[in-house]
């Protein structure tokens, strides 16, 4: 053979390797997204072909599903990164490469209200979550009944997956609960002879009481030193709950009245369980309180949001007056 047909034989075969790599190249890696992220959420009812019409994967998608089978979609959240080829992004959705999200358990005063807020961020709804975190049976499996749930729940923020169950979710929050529960926790708990549960209710009454976190040991050691003394705690937050009515800004003696074993008023002791779901701070100012003789309190008349303390009842009856005149002069009822 002529050297001059040998080096076109040569060249062509260059030239339709050359344009293989070219078109492979152009199917697979040019990039499927722009300069900023894209986020896509998978749910149970997706197929392959809506997966590959939120991700934006075109004509390849249904030609490449010929080779490598996309069988079922992945539940979850998927990061759709700047500038990721299209082999990449499709080995990500295709074996349910998703990316966590943030979720923060917030200090809410109702299941209702945590229902609500945790499903806004994950596939579980907001349905699904009240009746479970309602439900005695279901709460009696993770240690609990529904009045001293939300004991369980420490607020902070948490990585999960979007598609994480009701199961997993739960034994996430058990998780973090024995973490938050430490030794050095557990020992100051038991220094005050109080269970975990008992901890977390008396916490979410000194939230109640203030948001001011430098009086919350001082108010904690107020309500300790009730406790032991065997009075009543008197607390109006736990009155407001009994009502059901956060925003009452004067408590009136028809409240103080309310049949409820949230009622402090009438009930010696600890309610049932926690009024809302503790602060950390909350909790940490029962473990850590201040020693003090302090016995009553009383809202600052200047609505400054702090209080009064008193060790006696007749300093308290002039804290008392002081605000009562406050409140009757800007006419709160």
């Amino acid at each position: 053979m002529k050297k001059g047909i040998k080096y076109a034989i040569i060249c062509f075969c260059l030239a339709i390797c050359a344009s293989i790599i070219s078109v492979c190249y152009l199917f697979f890696y040019i990039p499927v997204n722009g300069s900023e992220n894209k986020i896509i959420y998978i749910d149970k009812n997706d197929t392959p072909d809506s997966v590959f019409y939120k991700a934006q994967l075109g004509w390849r998608a249904y030609i490449i599903n010929k080779i490598i089978p996309f069988r079922h979609a992945r539940t979850g959240r998927y990061v759709i990164e700047p500038n990721i080829d299209f082999l990449t992004l499709y080995r990500k959705l295709r074996n349910g490469q998703q990316d966590p999200i943030l979720l923060t358990i917030p200090s809410a005063r109702t299941m209702e209200n945590l229902a609500g807020a945790i499903s806004k961020k994950i596939m579980l709804d907001s349905l699904t979550l009240i009746n479970a975190l309602s439900d005695e049976d279901f709460c009696r499996q993770l240690g609990y009944s529904t009045a001293t749930l939300p004991a369980l729940f420490i607020p902070n923020t948490y990585e999960v997956y979007w598609d994480i169950s009701l199961k997993g979710l739960m034994a996430r929050m058990q998780k973090e609960n024995k973490a938050f529960w430490n030794n050095e926790r557990e020992q100051k708990a038991k220094a005050l002879n109080l269970s975990h549960e008992e901890i977390c209710t008396l916490a979410s009454i000194v939230d109640e009481e203030t948001a001011n976190d430098a009086e919350k040991p001082i108010i904690a050691g107020l309500y300790l030193n009730r406790l032991h003394k065997g009075m009543l705690l008197q607390a109006d937050p736990t009155v407001k709950f009994a009502v059901g009515d956060f925003s009452l800004r004067r408590i009136l003696g028809e409240h103080l009245k309310k049949d409820s074993p949230y009622n402090t008023y009438l009930n010696l002791g600890l309610p049932p369980g926690p009024i809302r779901i503790a602060s950390i701070k909350g909790l940490d100012a029962v473990l850590n309180h201040r020693k003090h003789n302090y016995l009553y309190m009383c809202a600052k008349a200047d609505f400054s949001g702090t209080h009064e303390y008193a060790a006696t009842f007749n300093e308290h009856k002039k804290n008392a007056r002081n605000y009562i005149r406050a409140l009757n002069e800007r006419n709160i009822h």
